[in-house]
């Protein structure tokens, strides 16, 4: 499912949409709150630039909006109608996804939204 070559393998491992061979961060670990949106300037194979023009990853926020509803749903269904919660704690529980879930939302959006603007290319070598 998760194979070299398909968007979902960039999106989920951060790797440049265009060779797949390296982080698009700094530091690949999202955890590191600091370091979190620290990206290289461009790739070292194949010399993508991720900033492709001037404040890019602006809408970047749209993409983080829509995953945060997304999860914010997720986190309702399974507390409230999975584990059969009351209204209280299932809003409780939305909450604390979210903010488990910040940092990695944070840079999905981001490689979801170059990978809209990028794509993998099998035929560069290097």
């Amino acid at each position: 499912m998760l194979k070299k070559g398909s968007k979902l393998y960039s999106i989920l491992t951060g790797t440049c949409p265009k060779c797949q061979k390296e982080s698009m961060y700094l530091d690949p670990n999202p955890l590191r709150l600091g370091k979190t949106l620290k990206m290289n300037e461009k790739c070292s194979h194949c010399g993508l630039k991720y900033q492709i023009e001037p404040s890019f990853f602006y809408g970047a926020m749209y993409v983080s909006y829509g995953l945060n509803v997304a999860a914010g749903i997720a986190a309702f269904i399974i507390s409230y109608l999975v584990f059969k919660t009351s209204l209280k704690v299932a809003f409780i529980s939305i909450i604390i996804s979210l903010i488990l879930l910040f940092p990695f939302i944070l840079r999905w959006s981001r490689n979801v939204y170059i990978n809209m603007f990028v794509s993998y290319d099998p035929t560069f070598k290097q």
